[in-house]
């Protein structure tokens, strides 16, 4: 079972408030003692709070129930009831909570953040409130409000500069593990990478980038076939997208066409990410071959070559890479 979960959906309850409280004073030397009742404790909210050391949702997984405790009810002598206690939800960074319509509760853009997806419910007012000259003993007050109630989804969308975007087998998980030190399986089948792989990648001058490697896609995919939107969810939140085409496609441009459609499918402002086009494992090719597969392309998508295997134009690749960041 893979230990990387980007979607849970959890039935959450924030704290309903403490009822305030009806009290009125009898004190043996005292009268005409008033009301005295105090106010109900507000509930505990469901807070979600990003934390950067979580990278997965998997915590989430088995989590059927998440309930904030209730407000105190108010006491005598204008005591006010304590607040419930909140729920905090730590999950990773680019994370998006919905409600069950589909509306954006939140979402979580840097550590230590927190978004409020449930309020709790406020307390009610004591009875001294509600005293007045017609009426100097009100012995009544009002009950707490309920909290909020419902289904979440949480919804983990990697967050890193340059998504690799290809077909299995394109080289995706051989690149990002000649370029950085993250470690992503690597064999000679369709859809190696089931799950995001995360690398830093060293630049120049200290610099570095963070590169995800990312399920490959397949014709179909914005319908849901293969990986589908699993994929496809996680390419929203990169910065620029590397389009990985490899030596050995029978037809490399029209293979870029193929990616370039499911992600106008899937979303269409994913197109107005800046992107780069290249030919992985360029050491198949000789100068002359390369020159064939680069008149394939319009001039706007002209292909930068590599080989992860050799390292040849992995150079250039990353101060393309860079530029596009930076530029």
């Amino acid at each position: 079972m893979s230990n990387f979960v980007d979607y849970v959906k959890i039935h959450c309850q924030s704290g309903h408030g403490g009822a305030g409280s009806a009290h009125l004073r009898r004190e043996k030397y005292i009268p005409k003692g008033g009301p005295d009742g105090g106010d109900g404790g507000r509930g505990g909210h469901v807070i979600m709070k990003g934390n950067a050391h979580e990278w997965t949702l998997l915590p989430l997984r088995y989590t059927r129930h998440i309930k904030a405790e209730r407000g105190e009810n108010g006491g005598k002598n204008q005591l006010t009831g304590a607040d419930g206690k909140d729920i905090i939800i730590e999950v990773p960074i680019g994370t998006i909570a919905r409600n069950e319509d589909g509306k954006i509760l939140g979402e979580i853009l840097h550590d230590g953040e927190e978004v409020v997806l449930m309020h709790g419910g406020k307390g009610g007012l004591g009875n001294e409130h509600f005293k007045s000259s017609t009426n100097q003993t009100p012995r009544y007050a009002q009950p707490g409000m309920p909290g909020e109630e419902g289904f979440i989804t949480f919804e983990l969308k990697i967050l890193a500069d340059v998504g690799l975007v290809g077909f299995p087998n394109a080289g995706k998980s051989t690149l990002l593990a000649s370029v950085s030190a993250a470690k992503p399986k690597i064999a000679d089948y369709a859809f190696t990478t089931l799950t995001p792989n995360l690398g830093i990648v060293s630049y120049r001058d200290h610099k570095s980038f963070v590169m995800a490697d990312i399920p490959g896609i397949i014709e179909g995919a914005a319908e849901g076939k293969g990986l589908g939107h699993r994929f496809l969810r996680h390419i929203e939140r990169n910065s620029i997208l590397l389009f990985l085409i490899p030596a050995d496609a029978d037809n490399h441009y029209h293979e870029f066409e193929i990616l370039e459609n499911e992600l106008r499918k899937y979303n269409p402002d994913l197109l107005h990410k800046d992107f780069i086009v290249s030919v992985s494992k360029a050491d198949l090719l000789d100068d002359e071959l390369k020159k064939e597969i680069a008149a394939e392309f319009p001039e706007k998508y002209k292909p930068l070559f590599f080989s992860s295997i050799t390292g040849e134009g992995l150079p250039e690749l990353k101060d393309a890479i860079w530029k596009r960041l930076h530029g």
